[in-house]
């Protein structure tokens, strides 16, 4: 465990945020200060930690003063020193004979050094400034750097907006954070340079740095109690929601549920080369299909729940044509997402007042590999599910083989599960959707309100000779159970339960198939 002394001649904000956080399980050993009336001694002795007061005589030289605070430590063990708006420039006295010394100064060095760098930096009229936590040299502000951290600097900003921005978005993270490392015996420090292990560029950085710019006020957030801004990244190259021209003038912007709903709605589509549709409520796909055509597509994608469908985003991987517009027209939707229109198309659709169009142009490549999710206090980051099972990655587990049509099926439904919130069961036929169970507790629940679904909202089909797909494993019997009584009579599932031999026994006893994946496809927000 690394043990830090740390100096301060103020309020020490830092050391107090680092004991409080103690990065690394480093823990903050003693406090010292030249200034017996500064705030952090009498934090420290609340606190429980020991702290010493040297102040420095009138006519003391600093070597001397230093040897005092030298002598001051020498009752505690420490293996790092922190600065905190120590008041002093340290010489080799101190600097020789105390472990490494670290700094955080509120600009990003090489840039403004010194005492007054927020008005260098607004006289400057840079945009942007942060923090520098630095190794300790007799030159001011010059030692190595550990690590920075950058935040904006606004039009209407003055020195005290900066002051606390830097301490609490920039300092308030470098600083513990360098500590981490140095508690993680990760730092190596030589030849006035820093080197920190597994500080690379990866997938999944030791580091993340993210700027967006805000691209639109929304009218309010999830709920109408709730403010909202859209930002986007300008460097994505995928198709998306954000930014995409809406093309029909004079109807209403895009709410924060439209944006949300429209962006899985379009990552759904993308997941087919052949004409696909889908129509998204709350994020889950109401309906899902691919077909030869885009009016055909679309069609049985509805039929699946129209009444779900009722307020819902549609979503096409094709030029919308003037049929497939005719089709979305007919029943109340919020947005449709396309990559064009024709104007045939365009003249039907722009007859909805407030049915936004939007054009996210030639799909391409799905180039965002990570996908995140922000949290109370931290962000979530993974690899973007873009797996889909193939032909060969399907095992046949049951005496029953599926035919090939269930196993084309297997695949469409799979695409269209990974889109479905957890737990989800989907029944497909052919190539389209007949009942979803989405985000359900208990995946019996799932697969009976997916038959409730086929049996009560579905169109022209329902699950009798279906194909039912789940995003995890089955734990007991009783989930194909339902299934079979629903008319299920292929299907596919990841596999993987202690259970799995009771499951296929259940499956064999009523003649269905059963093919495993080998993976799951959850999907919990």
């Amino acid at each position: 465990m690394v043990t830090i002394a740390g100096l301060a001649s103020n309020r020490g904000r830092n050391l107090r945020n680092v004991a409080d956080r103690a990065p690394g399980g480093a823990e903050l050993g003693v406090v010292v200060s030249n200034r017996a009336d500064a705030p952090v001694v009498d934090w420290a002795d609340e606190h429980g930690i020991p702290s010493e007061v040297v102040e420095r005589g009138d006519d003391e030289s600093r070597e001397s003063h230093e040897k005092r605070i030298l002598d001051a430590l020498s009752d505690y063990d420490f293996d790092l020193v922190c600065l905190d708006g120590y008041m002093r420039v340290l010489t080799s006295t101190f600097l020789d004979a105390a472990p490494t010394t670290l700094n955080v100064h509120p600009s990003l060095l090489p840039a403004f050094p010194g005492m007054d760098a927020h008005e260098q930096v607004l006289d400057a009229g840079v945009k942007t400034t942060g923090c520098t936590v630095h190794v300790v040299s007799e030159e001011v502000d010059a030692g190595p750097i550990v690590t920075q951290e950058a935040v904006p600097v606004y039009t209407d900003d003055d020195a005290d907006d900066l002051k606390s921005r830097v301490l609490y978005d920039a300092e308030f993270k470098a600083y513990p954070r360098a500590v981490r490392w140095f508690a993680e015996d990760r730092v190596t420090v030589e030849d006035e340079s820093v080197t920190v292990e597994g500080d690379v560029d990866a997938g999944l950085p030791e580091r993340r740095v993210t700027s967006e710019d805000r691209y639109d006020e929304l009218r309010y957030g999830e709920n109408p109690h709730q403010d909202a801004a859209v930002y986007v990244d300008e460097t994505c190259d995928e198709a998306s929601v954000v930014g995409a021209p809406q093309l029909n003038e004079g109807a209403k912007g895009l709410s924060y549920n439209n944006y949300n709903d429209a962006d899985g709605a379009l990552n759904i589509i993308k997941e087919f080369d052949e004409p696909a549709a889908a129509v998204i409520k709350h994020t889950n796909p109401a309906g899902c299909a691919t077909a030869d055509t885009l009016a055909e597509a679309y069609a049985d994608a509805l039929a699946t729940d129209p009444m779900s469908a009722f307020g819902g985003i549609v979503a096409l991987n094709r030029e919308c044509d003037a049929e497939t517009a005719e089709l979305i027209i007919d029943s109340f939707k919020e947005v449709v997402v396309a990559p064009g229109y024709t104007d045939d198309a365009l003249d039907v659709l722009t007859e909805k007042k407030n049915l936004r169009v939007l054009d996210v142009g030639e799909l391409g490549d799905r180039t965002e590999t990570y996908t995140e999710k922000a949290l109370v206090g931290g962000r979530l980051v993974q690899e973007r599910d873009l797996w889909t099972p193939t032909l060969d990655d399907l095992e046949v587990v049951t005496e029953t083989e599926p035919t090939d049509e269930q196993l084309e099926t297997m695949l469409f439904a799979w695409k269209v599960l990974k889109h479905v919130k957890s737990n989800g069961i989907l029944f497909a036929k052919g190539t389209e959707t007949v009942g979803v169970g989405m985000g359900q507790v208990s995946r019996v629940d799932a697969v009976e309100l997916a038959a409730m679904k086929a049996e009560e909202h579905a169109e022209g089909k329902d699950a009798q000779g279906a194909v039912m797909a789940s995003d995890a494993f089955f734990p007991f019997p009783d989930g194909v159970e339902k299934a079979a009584d629903a008319g299920i009579e292929a299907v596919v599932q990841p596999g993987g339960s202690v259970n799995d031999e009771e499951v296929i026994e259940a499956c064999d006893e009523r003649g269905i198939a059963m093919v495993f994946t080998g993976q799951r496809c959850f999907r919990h927000d």
